[in-house]
């Protein structure tokens, strides 16, 4: 092990955090002429930004708890974002399947209000309500292109063909899908080519104020240790932002993070169309099941208040059952533990608001500043939805300390590869697979979907699939793990078929391991090299 460096180099900003709000802070900063570093303990995206239901959307049910700004805020960006990065997110209908018996249990404010005035609908979400819901949901935000609600005869729709013969009526509206893990990571590389330093597999062992800056110690992988000084500190650790204030950086906060674990699971095939089921429950909960990955579908989300560390946040055999149960008293065919092939869960950093129920704390976030000193800013919370909204914002708390920082600028630029306009996705997909005959359909559409305009750059001049080195299987060959290595911070079989890819769902665990065993062997001066930039 060495010693830490006695010449420490100093930034404008360093971030703690790897996660969306981590990278998207240091994007943003970057790109207003800041210098930047930023250090995450394990890989990008590794906890609770991988583990979304992967949806921009408003929040439909925050608008029971009256968080309108929230709600309008997150509306507004989706369209936004979908044109930065068209080929990682995309427009998805919802269908939300309605019949008058269904009663809930849960109070929400807008619950108890119907219950004082209309106590014969108490715990009914009624037709009226959810027309009025959706009609907020399709103008609070300006909507510009993607489609408004619609109703539909279930008896007459395919959406109604999977479900109970009792769902007659539905709603339909729209929200969007995004790629959360690939989000975060373009996100970083974007910050790493305005000229920040991205640091995987890092961790901060320390951070104090000490002459007007902050000193930054680090410990990397092998074991190896330096300082950066830093003249303003980002704490965006996520689940751990307490410990972190706590432990790391030895501040007194009276803020709190409130742990609530979302978790997921995917099943086989449910059913054949393209859109997703927004499903209520008996208790006030709702769930989403969503066309996944071709061939699969994704079942949640759940919200258990969690009380171990967040690295420990697995799904329990009782929300397997919750899970499957919820989505069985909608479809005709009852979904089992048997048909789950892959579970995930997370946990959400929610601020502290001191509501009574997991489900009623709110999502949005709030940046703490602290200025005895170098500046500190902690981030609590957010949505996916929101973390580009959130990182102007930071950037706004932080701009007194950095006049010479330039103006916003997020708002109109593409993510790397995210240079064409939404909608040409399968003209890009016609287009490789005329540039590279040896594509197939489902492998040309997987790494459009991934990479964008820069597929072909990843391909280069390959003629044959031979010409992109080893196949790993499941279209995975050595030309793209050489990408991800030198490119995409990725130093694991885990970090690439588990988060810049879903090809964990298509490759067996011997596949797997031989992907780790060739990532560890086959190219380690380079990977070292590119695992501290």
């Amino acid at each position: 092990m060495t010693s830490v460096a006695d010449h420490p180099e100093t930034v404008d900003l360093f971030v703690i955090g790897g996660g969306i709000n981590g990278c998207g802070i240091a994007r943003d900063a970057a790109g207003r002429g800041l210098s930047v570093s930023l250090a995450e303990k394990g890989d990008l995206a590794q906890a609770t930004s991988s583990a979304s239901t992967k949806l921009f959307h408003g929040g439909l049910r925050y608008l029971e708890y009256f968080e309108f700004r929230l709600v309008r805020e997150a509306l507004i960006e989706r369209e936004t974002l979908l044109r930065a990065m068209p080929h990682i997110s995309w427009p998805m209908r919802f269908v939300l399947p309605y019949h008058k018996e269904m009663r809930f249990e849960n109070e929400t404010p807008t619950s108890k209000l119907l219950n004082t005035v209309m106590p014969w609908m108490k715990g009914r979400r009624p037709a009226w309500l959810i027309r009025l819901g959706l009609f907020l949901y399709d103008h609070l935000g300006g909507r510009e292109t993607l489609p408004g609600t619609r109703t539909l005869d279930l008896r007459e729709d395919p959406a109604g063909r999977p479900l109970k013969d009792k769902f007659e009526k539905a709603f339909e509206y729209s929200d969007c899908w995004v790629e959360d893990s690939r989000l975060v990571v373009l996100n970083a590389r974007d910050a790493e080519a305005r000229g920040a330093r991205i640091m995987v597999r890092t961790e901060v062992i320390s951070a104090r104020r000490e002459g007007g800056l902050w000193r930054v110690a680090l410990r990397d992988a092998e074991g190896d240790e330096r300082v950066v000084r830093a003249r303003g500190l980002v704490n965006a650790g996520g689940p751990w932002v307490g410990d972190i204030i706590a432990d790391r950086l030895g501040v007194n906060s009276s803020e709190r993070v409130r742990l609530v674990r979302g978790s997921h699971i995917v099943t086989r095939k449910l059913f054949d169309h393209d859109r997703c089921y927004f499903f209520q429950g008996t208790d006030g909960r709702i769930i989403f099941a969503i066309p996944y990955e071709t061939d699969f579908t994704l079942i949640g989300t759940t919200d258990q208040e969690h009380h171990a560390s967040p690295s420990e946040a697995v799904c329990t055999p009782e929300e397997q059952e919750y899970l499957c149960d919820f989505a069985s008293q909608y479809l005709k065919q009852p979904v089992t533990r048997d048909d789950i092939v892959w579970t995930y869960s997370g946990v959400r950093p929610l601020y502290d608001d001191g509501s009574k129920s997991a489900t009623a704390a709110t999502r949005d976030y709030v940046l703490s500043l602290d200025e005895g000193g170098p500046v500190l800013l902690n981030v609590f919370g957010g949505k996916i939805t929101t973390y580009r909204r959130l990182a102007e914002a930071a950037m706004a708390r932080l701009a007194p300390h950095f006049p010479q920082a330039a103006g916003a600028w997020t708002a109109g630029a593409a993510l790397p590869g995210g240079d064409f306009r939404p909608g040409e996705v399968a003209a890009l997909v016609d287009a490789l697979r005329a540039d590279y005959p040896f594509l197939s359909e489902f492998w040309a559409r997987r790494l459009v979907r991934a990479y964008g305009t820069q597929a072909r750059a990843l391909l280069g001049d390959a003629r044959t699939a031979q010409d992109l080195g080893r196949d790993f299987g499941a279209t995975l060959t050595e030309a793209e793990l050489r990408w991800l290595m030198d490119k995409e911070y990725a130093r694991r079989a885990e970090d690439v078929v588990w988060r810049r890819t879903k090809l964990g769902l298509r490759l067996s665990a011997e596949q797997s391991a031989e992907i780790d065993r060739w990532m560890q062997q086959g190219d380690d001066k380079t990977s070292r090299a590119a695992a501290v930039r």
